[in-house]
């Protein structure tokens, strides 16, 4: 795909936009090992201790959604992105870009929403910075948070670890943020819309860490969604997968969201969705482990890692066909996240 002339919404989508946007221009001028394996978090090693560090930026619409809000969904995007790559957070950072003219009383709830989920993932935040920007440049805030954790598991969790014969869990309904987005934005006048997922899983994953199984690869699925995501990995690692229509678990009204405006829910984007790759040895352990957490009940095995060569993520429909997943070219639900 070549670079357009300027920039589209699509470029912030996670989709084939996006990895154009990687691929053409940050990649090539950014480039260093730590950027280069293109994981959710940075690992660093600083004198024999490893760190993880990542940075996410906020710009969801409408600010508040059923089961959120931009501030919750701001520290629960950070601490899952150390959280996949098998760190502990241990701090993060917090920047508000705000207009002139935002209401004062929204912003102490934005900012009492982002204390009770620092609070509740025990990740503190330890810095920030505020800048305001003239009325009608901006649209209403925009939070940046950035995390650093300590990683003490004595393995590399990355899309380079994904081996052959792998299977692939993710941890519940898929769909949920994008749905819950949807439903209030769309005004479809529901009697009661679905909840976003929003959730903090660094206590998931360290009890998945606790198990002692051998995890290759872990990553939460948000822009784009399990759909985009697995592509993204197929394509990294080179693998082919298959992943079981009737074997991902979707909530009926989210379903029927994505009938009455033709969505497909692969491609909603999750906010406390991760997917797993480990050995099929190890499978039963990491779903008993993840049926046992508030964030891991509807936990289901979805597919299976193939050969090395194609590189392609194939699924299987519920009505015995199969297709290729590819990343989205557009954006499919703007200002997600």
């Amino acid at each position: 795909m070549t670079m357009h002339d300027s920039i589209l919404l699509e470029h912030g989508g996670g989709g084939l936009l996006t990895h154009d946007l990687i691929d053409k221009i940050f990649l090539p001028l950014f480039h260093n090992p730590c950027l280069e394996r293109r994981e959710d978090s940075a690992v660093l090693n600083m004198q024999g201790q490893r760190l993880c560090f990542t940075t996410d930026s906020y710009v969801v619409s409408p600010l508040f959604f059923p089961g959120g809000d931009i501030g919750s969904l701001a520290v629960h995007g950070t601490v899952n992105d150390l959280a996949v790559s098998g760190g502990s957070p241990i701090a993060l950072s917090c920047g508000f870009i705000i207009e002139e003219g935002f209401s004062l009383d929204q912003l102490h709830k934005i900012c009492a929403s982002m204390a009770a989920a620092s609070q509740r993932a025990g990740v503190p935040i330890v810095t920030g910075d505020t800048k305001v920007v003239p009325r009608g440049t901006g649209d209403g805030i925009y939070i940046n948070t950035s995390g650093i954790g300590m990683i003490t598991c004595n393995r590399d969790i990355s899309v380079e670890h994904i081996r052959s014969g792998d299977v692939i869990i993710v941890n519940g309904t898929i769909g949920d943020h994008g749905a819950a987005i949807l439903s209030v934005r769309e005004n479809l006048g529901l009697q009661s819309h679905p909840l976003s997922d929003t959730a903090p899983l660094n206590g998931l994953v360290s009890s998945l860490l606790a198990t002692g199984s051998q995890i290759h690869c872990m990553r939460d699925a948000t822009r784009g969604g399990l759909g985009a995501i697995l592509a993204e990995i197929a394509g990294q690692s080179g693998f082919q997968m298959t992943i079981a229509e009737n074997s991902i678990p979707v909530q009926e009204d989210v379903r029927g969201i994505c009938e009455m405006l033709g969505f497909d829910p692969l491609f909603l984007a999750n906010e406390g969705k991760l997917v797993v790759f480990c050995p099929p040895d190890d499978a039963d352990r990491v779903l008993s482990a993840m049926h046992a957490h508030e964030y891991g009940r509807n936990a289901a095995v979805i597919g299976r890692v193939h050969d090395k060569g194609q590189g392609r993520l194939i699924l299987k429909t519920g009505i015995g066909g199969e297709r290729v997943i590819d990343l989205p070219v557009g954006e499919l639900v703007p200002r997600i996240c």
